[in-house]
């Protein structure tokens, strides 16, 4: 025991350039949680041992930035989508290209591999969903009824159902064999980035920008749980394989959910930033997360996390405070089991493939043969050795163990300090006078006219952050948002729209789509309109408003149009509101 406890519960395993441009994506495989796939704008999508900096194999065809890719449930393939819209299937035990997939017109949001069968869900910009016969090369049914761009799918464990999440703040569950909806649930307050189903029961989760993972029955189609805590989105979640407990990826941190009643059992601080996909592998969890051309992998030590007991949660749960156990933990509703069919459902054609790309630019180079040969060979060879199975990573020992292990070059614990402390004074200068505005914009907010109280004192002190800030909170709350307030926020965010700060943009594209989405289907698709006879000053007023709001806004696409021709994730999101932003182009 004493051994164990010198060694550490997360570290990061690897770091390695994995593009020659920026990384879009990249997917762990469920598997054996050893293998990594990463698609980048430079068109390329590369394969990876989750241990290894050596790239075993690249491949080439797409010739539009990789948006997506998928790993499929034997990890025998590799499914991957492009920013044109187009859909490629890969052997990788043959290194080649099974199939190209054409239908989707817009930038591929999001992939899902069927459990068992030669079926693939895709989703693109175009809000649509489409179900892949891989054999047949065409799609199977085609599924809409999202309003925004979806952003996650996942097969039932049995095969019968696909669900999809998306930014509408929607979770709708499909039954593949009829082609059509089963349920919507909606109680999300923002995005849904990612949707789970449980591996045993009929239970599916769903992961949000609200910081919480919903629970939903699917028996009753009720919602059952709410787990909350997180205090970034939830970017990524994967249950337990034998379905005790949910673990929930966000930025910098690992939480272990429990549910019925909701509950977390542990909080795991892990340094991987934006994290984008989880696997469990002999007890650790393996997870990895990329910036810029860069990828990262890191392993949490299961041994060592809490699986049981924890917190009831009652709002956030702070990492400092200790995890009590509930006072009367209920145990877990015995629910319905899925049913492993044979063969999955499969409907009628609906179209044939729109065209038949050029599959013979496509190859499949392997950099690495003996990891090659090691990891994709032939599964119906003949071996007198039984398949060798992965010893878990070997877990670093704790900082303070480490000591001895200084490296040549390194700085010592003095020159760190001094090299932290250089900007640390000027830094506490500018935190100190952005806390000092927002102090000021606080003392001015009221519910009921923000624009007036809040909004206005942000702008008048002449600093974007602080417009960013409140516009943050703003965002969160639909309601929130008046005409008024639109016509002293547009201006502001056709700064940040142009601003070379990512966070900037971000918040901008979030507040253009729920001005769009709030005001155009009503006030400002009539701002042409003729005025009524008589005198209406109220009218008027408002008319006058909702023509400077189209006014400012055609501004606005046209920085949209210019931003939407970039490549990469900033290039994906302009786009996704230039099509949100295209009746202005017909009414103005």
């Amino acid at each position: 025991m004493a051994a164990a406890s010198t060694t550490k519960i997360s570290w990061r395993l690897n770091e390695f350039e994995a593009h020659s441009k920026m990384v879009s994506c990249l997917a762990l495989a469920k598997h054996s949680g050893r293998l990594l796939a990463t698609g980048g704008e430079d068109c390329s999508v590369n394969i990876w041992s989750i241990s290894k900096a050596n790239c075993i194999m690249s491949l080439t065809g797409h010739k539009n930035p990789v948006e997506c890719v998928e790993i499929n449930s034997t990890d025998e393939q590799v499914v991957t989508g492009s920013q044109s819209g187009s859909v490629r299937v890969w052997d990788l035990e043959a290194a080649k290209i099974l199939r190209t997939l054409m239908g989707h017109r817009t930038s591929i949001t999001s992939l899902s591999c069927h459990p068992f069968g030669e079926y693939i869900a895709s989703s693109s910009m175009d809000m649509n969903i489409k179900l892949w016969d891989v054999r047949r090369k065409g799609y199977v049914f085609s599924f809409s009824g999202h309003t925004e761009a979806v952003r996650s799918l996942a097969f039932s464990p049995d095969g019968k159902w696909l669900a999809s999440a998306g930014d509408d703040c929607s979770v709708k569950l499909w039954d593949l064999a009829q082609g059509k909806v089963i349920k919507e649930f909606r109680s999300h307050t923002a995005a849904v980035h990612t949707v789970q189903f449980h591996p045993n029961e009929y239970l599916l989760a769903s992961g949000s920008s609200d910081r919480t993972i919903k629970l939903w029955d699917l028996e009753k189609f009720t919602m059952i749980g709410s787990l909350e805590g997180n205090t970034t989105p939830v970017r990524c979640m994967l249950f337990s394989p034998d379905g005790c407990c949910l673990y929930s990826g966000a930025t910098d941190c690992l939480r272990v959910f429990g549910w019925e009643p909701d509950r977390c059992f542990d909080v795991v601080s892990v340094g991987w930033g934006k994290v984008s996909d989880l696997a469990v592998c002999n007890q650790q969890l393996i997870a990895a997360s990329h910036h810029l051309s860069t990828v990262s992998s890191y392993v949490v030590d299961l041994k060592r996390v809490k699986k049981s007991g924890g917190s009831v949660i009652q709002g956030i749960i702070q990492d400092n405070q200790p995890l009590t156990e509930p006072k009367d933990p209920k145990g877990a509703t015995i629910r319905r089991s899925y049913e492993r069919p044979t063969t999955p459902a499969a409907g009628e054609r609906r179209s044939p493939s729109e065209e038949e790309a050029d599959e013979k630019l496509s190859s499949a180079e392997i950099h690495n043969a003996e990891d090659y040969k090691e990891i994709f060979q032939p599964k119906n060879a003949i071996s007198r050795t039984p398949p060798r199975i992965p010893e878990p990573f070997p877990a670093p020992p704790e900082d303070g163990e480490s000591h001895s292990n200084h490296r040549p070059g390194a700085l010592s614990d003095d020159e760190a300090v001094t090299q932290i402390k250089k900007g640390h004074d000027t830094m506490c200068v500018m935190l100190s006078s952005r806390h000092k505005n927002l102090e000021t914009v606080r003392a001015g907010w009221v519910r009921e006219d923000v624009k007036v109280s809040a909004l206005d004192a942000a702008v008048s002190i002449n600093d974007l952050s602080i417009v960013v800030d409140v516009l943050n909170i703003i965002n969160l709350q639909p309601s929130l948002w008046k005409l008024d307030l639109c016509t002293t926020v547009l201006p502001q965010i056709d700064k940040l729209l142009q601003s070379k700060y990512e966070s900037y943009m971000q918040t901008g594209c979030t507040s253009v789509k729920l001005i769009m989405k709030h005001f155009w289907g009503s006030d400002l698709r009539h701002a042409e309109g003729t005025p009524s006879v008589g005198v209406d000053i109220s009218r008027e007023e408002r008319h006058q408003k909702c023509r400077l709001c189209c006014k400012q806004l055609k501004n606005l696409s046209n920085i949209v149009k210019n931003k939407a021709a970039q490549v990469g994730r900033h290039g994906s999101t302009f786009r996704e509101l230039q099509l949100l932003m295209a009746p202005l182009d017909d009414s103005l």
